[in-house]
């Protein structure tokens, strides 16, 4: 792929933007996840030069680029007056409500949606283990903590998650499925 072998680039590039699509919109939401992972791309193939490693290392080296780009889109949300704010800078509560929201999506929009409820920390842990499929240790160098507080976090998510869905709509209680081969053995 560095020696600019096209099929290479779309081989990575299948394998990789779904599951990095689906963290950026726990990280940034719908709307803008797909700018985002579009720069991640952009600045990955600028500094592709620079990567040495192999398929996980890559997902890990690409997922660390559109967290950072994300975090930048975050700062400069926060860092903007929207419509949406009054004068003391809180944002009003989203009018839609969201359980008829997450009912009306497929599964997995509904598990996203479930999973942007987490706390942060957690929801990050959840998908750079569970959806991105990466290990402890790379997911933890994403993220600039241990291996153990990234094991502890995505535990302490998934665990969460069961409960959230234990409260939910018959309808959406499929959504546990996706999750259950990864919690099902604990995270290791």
């Amino acid at each position: 792929m560095r020696a600019g072998d096209a099929a290479a680039f779309r081989h990575v590039y299948r394998e990789v933007q779904a599951p990095l699509l689906r963290y950026l919109e726990v990280l940034v939401g719908r709307d803008d996840a797909e700018d985002v992972a579009s720069e991640t791309w952009a600045q990955a193939v600028r500094d592709l030069h620079r990567f040495s490693g192999d398929a996980d290392g890559f997902r890990g080296w690409i997922t660390t680029i559109g967290r950072h780009r994300a975090l930048d889109l975050l700062r400069y949300r926060s860092r903007r007056i929207r419509p949406d704010q009054d004068l003391t800078g809180i944002e009003v509560a989203d009018p839609g409500d969201l359980e008829v929201r997450v009912a009306e999506v497929l599964t997995t929009e509904a598990a996203l949606e479930v999973i942007r409820s987490l706390p942060r920390d957690q929801a990050e842990a959840v998908m750079l283990r569970a959806v991105m499929g990466l290990d402890a240790k790379t997911a933890g160098a994403v993220l600039g903590k241990r291996a153990g507080a990234v094991r502890s976090a995505a535990q302490r998510g998934l665990r969460s998650l069961e409960r959230a869905l234990e409260s939910r709509p018959d309808s959406l209680l499929d959504v546990r499925d996706t999750f259950r081969p990864f919690g099902a053995e604990g995270v290791r």
